[in-house]
């Protein structure tokens, strides 16, 4: 994993959290009770997140995709070397 992505998925992962809690705290000050404010701290964050955080989704999104593209063709590669397809020097 690059330090790249590694620290978008941390920072993703923090403001997503944040949010979380930001939200939790807004639904206590109104007299919710703890547990329901988290649940729906949780169901609302999730979209909200997507919304308020698109970019450092994007990020994230689009790293995981090349990461995983890296390590498909780095499959393929020695697939092929294990069929004998393909002889390094």
């Amino acid at each position: 994993m690059s330090s790249e992505l590694g620290r978008d998925i941390a920072l993703y992962s923090a403001v997503r959290v944040g949010l979380v809690v930001v939200v939790t705290a807004v639904l206590l000050l109104f007299g919710v009770p703890l547990l329901v404010s988290l649940a729906v701290a949780v169901v609302v964050g999730f979209p909200l997140g997507l919304l308020l955080f698109r970019g450092l989704n994007q990020r994230v999104t689009a790293g995981l995709a090349e990461r995983g593209a890296r390590r498909e063709e780095e499959r393929a590669r020695l697939r092929s070397q294990l069929r004998g397809e393909e002889r390094e020097s």
